[in-house]
């Protein structure tokens, strides 16, 4: 079901993108101020938002939580910060006795401030953890025997039923999830509109015909991609490539690889009807295993392997964990790759996305519905925290470089020299948001 239905035209990725940033932005401030308040900081002000404040309510702590107007950032101001940034102390904390002076971020060890500073990304890759653990275990694996739960409607003969347990197809037998992969290199071969299928129903073995695997067919669109922009949709069966019959997603695949950015014409079953269309591949820069990257033509098309839907079953709790992990660390090391080829200037700076672009995006997700939008967020959350992290001062990693520093060194930075970096690091960085926002318009 779509979210934010109310709103259309420019404001749909407005309010998308208002949203998903004021979650991330909740959580990051929030590891700030928790793990403050854990290690003995105390915090003046906690706020989602810049600029005018609209609501606000003191805590019995003395905290003030307040709703800004300007909904892009948001900030903790601990007691003792000479602004929001927390870079400077005020002048006032000279005079504060020794345990006030302790509540203060300035005036806290040094082993408080790093957990403070740290705590931010390290609660953004969190958030994705358990977005993506819950995801898993709500959305589940597929269960075995191999069991249809779904029949999607299709251009072709489909004598298939909701409930029928699937043994074997084209004389292939499928004895897990992972045979259906194997399965496809053994009828590769087989090009025909219909297939044959080995099923149990009712406990009674039947011979049936049905639509041949790895179809065609749209399961899902990436957001800002050719299929998009050409107004394709889930469900929609490519028929013809240029006026060729295809029966299979690789034979697209192949098309669109060879195309090298030229346009192609498609003919399309949507809902008993056929139309035709033209589509523009868009070239993507795809990071490898082994580092680097190679250059792909997509249109953003995701299909499947299967032409119906399987019954699913939880997955593992533990299992659920490791995937989640795996899935966040996935997304910070492509991000690590990424910057770096893009500042090698061996991919194109194109693939650096500003504020723009990603509110289309959100807007796309939302449109796809909760769970879509949720999976985002956790992309962003884990994205962000790793910006964060850069050793770049005014962001979170700066500050933590410059604790590496008086850890080492036994005394805090030079403040001529300390005041100096902040000011290049907030120039780099504004810098960096106007690229990010110029990649957005003119790429």
């Amino acid at each position: 079901m779509e979210i934010f239905p109310f709103f259309g035209g420019v404001f749909h990725p407005l309010i998308s993108f208002i949203v998903s940033l004021s979650i991330i932005v909740f959580v990051h401030e929030y590891g700030h101020y928790i793990v403050g308040k854990w290690t003995g900081i105390k915090a003046d002000v906690f706020s989602v938002g810049m600029g005018p404040v609209v609501l606000s309510r003191v805590d019995k702590n003395g905290t003030t939580w307040q709703l800004a107007a300007i909904p892009f950032g948001g900030f903790v101001k601990f007691k003792g910060d000479a602004n929001i940034s927390s870079s400077h102390a005020d002048s006032k904390t000279s005079a504060y006795n020794k345990s006030d002076l302790r509540a203060t971020l300035h005036g806290a060890p040094l082993w408080a401030r790093t957990a403070t500073v740290a705590a931010g990304p390290v609660f953004n890759f969190v958030f994705s953890i358990i977005i993506f653990f819950s995801l898993f275990i709500s959305v589940g694996q597929v269960r075995e025997p191999l069991t249809i739960s779904k029949i999607n409607p299709l251009p072709t003969i489909n004598q298939l039923k909701e409930g029928d347990e699937i043994i074997s197809i084209s004389g292939y037998e499928l004895s897990s999830p992972s045979s259906m992969r194997n399965m496809l290199e053994y009828i590769e071969h087989i090009d025909k509109k219909s297939i044959d299928y080995e099923v149990r129903r009712d406990g009674d073995i039947i011979n049936l015909l049905g639509p041949p695997v790895d179809l065609p067919r749209i399961s899902g669109l990436v957001p800002l991609s050719a299929a998009v922009e050409a107004s394709l949709s889930a469900g929609d069966v490519i028929l013809e490539i240029n006026d060729e019959p295809i029966n299979k997603f690789n034979q697209l695949k192949d098309a669109v690889e060879k195309s090298t950015g030229l346009p192609i014409n498609l003919t399309v079953w949507r809902e008993e009807k056929i139309f035709k269309t033209t589509i523009m591949p868009k070239r993507e820069d795809i990071p490898q295993p082994e580092g680097g990257f190679i250059t792909k033509w997509r249109i953003g098309i995701i299909g499947s392997i299967y032409p119906f839907e399987l019954l699913k079953e939880s997955i593992p709790v533990l299992q659920a964990i490791q995937l989640s992990f795996f899935q966040t660390y996935s997304i910070i090391t492509s991000s690590i790759n990424g910057l770096y080829h893009i500042i090698a200037g061996e991919i194109s700076t194109c693939n650096l996305s500003g504020p723009v672009k990603i509110s289309k995006i959100s807007s796309e997700m939302a449109k796809e519905g909760l769970v879509s939008f949720i999976q985002l967020l956790a992309v962003l959350s884990a994205a962000i925290g790793f910006m964060n992290l850069l050793p770049i001062p005014v962001l979170d990693g700066g500050h933590l470089v410059f604790f590496a520093y008086e850890a080492i060194f036994k005394k805090p930075p030079n403040q001529k020299a300390f005041s100096a970096l902040m000011t290049i690091g907030f120039a780099f960085v504004l810098f960096f948001m106007m690229f990010a926002i110029f990649n957005d318009f003119f790429c």
